[in-house]
């Protein structure tokens, strides 16, 4: 049977080079840290990659910190302590978007009553002034405000607006993180145009292997205290030794996203046929986040009264990989908080079917999956008028 992968959200499929560069890499004995000729081949490599990283972020080498994942990468962040050369800063409440990934809103290293969570629009865009009341209502004599705001959402694919979100918290002296995972590669990144003081990256996110990431600093002059201590790894902000091969592979994914970029327009055009074809066969479907800026590979639907783990199962047999929101939580099909935060009704937030595009999908793929679609919702149809 012929498959057919739109999940790129998920996991992007892994690049050949990527691939390569990690069988390049278990070729070869070495630890980083050692002096020898194996070590600094090893060390070569990490720091070959931590410069694909850094160009693909707009940032220098200096600036990024490999981590196992983006989710470790958010957790090293989110912390009320916080290093600026040798003096201490505390930061004393976090604020994060209501549609962030769930290892933001689970708050990082902050207590559970030091989080709150921060108004969306209906779709699913973060609601400026209800940000900047937050940041003005906080108590400043306690700490500095941290504020954790996504570039992009990666069950809608919305764009959120952070460099105006960057410039509100900078007026109320917050530190600013942004989980810039689903934009890479699919939007221009640059943490100085973002105004933000910490980003975080996914390797698989991006064609590269899964267990890679990296937290991206705007400069040295801000930075989170260290999440794993032990040896200097990582200029002693994150210690353990380097998964040698996974970096390599991360920085010829990072590399490879400046070209996915030239595919947006496309990418854009299969969406949009995408979405169409949906409406056609149910004209009663629901494209979220429809009326705001979206990457160009994500669309997230429902239909009253349709459910997801039926949806993504009669896609799966008949060939087509799909998820329902999230595919962070293990085994998750169902409610999304992304659409109950947007203040959708339950009846549609328990069967939203995201469909992500990965930049090698064709027009062939797309037509194959709306005439699925067309057999699965005839099914459906039936067994409701039964």
């Amino acid at each position: 049977m012929q498959r057919i992968y739109f999940d790129a959200n998920a996991s992007a499929p892994l690049l050949e080079g990527a691939r390569q560069a990690m069988l390049g890499v278990l070729a070869h004995t070495g630890n980083p840290s050692s002096v020898h000729a194996q070590g600094r081949r090893a060390r070569a490599a990490i720091e070959k990659a931590r410069a694909e990283v850094a160009a693909l972020a707009g940032a220098t080498p200096d600036q990024v910190i490999f981590t196992s994942g983006a989710t470790e990468a958010a957790v090293l962040a989110l912390t009320p302590q916080l290093l600026a050369g040798s003096e201490k800063i505390t930061a004393s409440h976090l604020y994060v978007g209501a549609s962030e990934h769930p290892c933001v809103l689970s708050g990082g290293r902050f207590e559970a009553g030091k989080v709150s969570a921060l108004a969306l629009d209906g779709n699913g865009v973060i609601d400026l002034a209800a940000f900047a009341r937050a940041l003005r209502d906080h108590d400043r004599a306690a700490g500095r405000p941290f504020v954790a705001l996504m570039l992009a959402n990666n069950e809608t694919g919305v764009i959120h607006p952070v460099a105006e979100a960057a410039a509100i918290a900078r007026d109320h002296d917050a530190v600013i993180f942004c989980d810039a995972v689903q934009a890479a590669g699919r939007m221009h990144l640059d943490i100085k145009a973002l105004g933000v003081d910490m980003l975080a990256l996914s390797s698989h996110k991006m064609g590269g292997p899964q267990g890679a990431g990296a937290l991206v600093l705007a400069d040295e002059a801000l930075r989170p205290a260290p999440l794993l201590t032990g040896g200097g790894q990582e200029k002693h902000r994150r210690a353990g030794t380097e998964n040698v091969a996974a970096i390599a592979g991360f920085g010829v994914a990072a590399t490879v996203a400046y070209h996915y970029l030239e595919e947006a327009g496309r990418l854009g055009d299969l969406r949009a046929r995408l979405e169409a074809g949906i409406k056609a066969v149910a004209p009663d479907a629901v494209i979220f986040g429809a009326a705001a800026e979206r990457l160009a590979n994500t669309m997230l639907f429902a239909v009253p009264g349709v459910n997801a783990e039926t949806v993504v199962i009669a896609f799966d047999l008949e060939g087509v990989a799909v998820s329902s929101g999230s595919a962070c939580s293990s085994g998750k099909v169902g409610d999304s908080h992304v659409l109950a935060a947007m203040g959708v009704s339950p009846d549609l937030h328990r069967g939203g079917i995201r469909m992500s595009l990965a930049p090698s999908a064709t027009a062939t793929e797309t037509e194959y999956v709306v005439d699925a679609w067309r057999r699965i919702y005839a099914r459906l149809s039936e067994r409701r008028a039964a």
